[in-house]
């Protein structure tokens, strides 16, 4: 039974990673913009609007939300 049970979760984190890169592949399809930090609030509003809308269309969860939008984070703004 332990052995079955130790089967289920590998094979439930290997769905889970998959499900993932599908996320992401989907994320980055729609082409979202890119943050590269500095002082720029209108950039930064533009930024998050940007990806807000992308994330709507895919009806991501939060805590999606923050993986994939501290993928396209780059240099100081990482």
């Amino acid at each position: 039974e332990a052995v079955s049970r130790t089967a289920d979760r590998v094979a439930q984190e290997a769905r889970r990673g998959g499900e993932d890169e599908l996320r992401l592949k989907r994320f980055m399809n729609n082409k979202p913009p890119i943050f590269k930090g500095g002082y720029d609030p209108d950039g930064a509003q533009q930024w998050i609007e940007g990806i807000e809308r992308i994330f709507g269309a895919m009806r991501c969860l939060d805590e999606h939300r923050v993986l994939l939008g501290g993928y396209v984070l780059h240099d100081e703004a990482d």
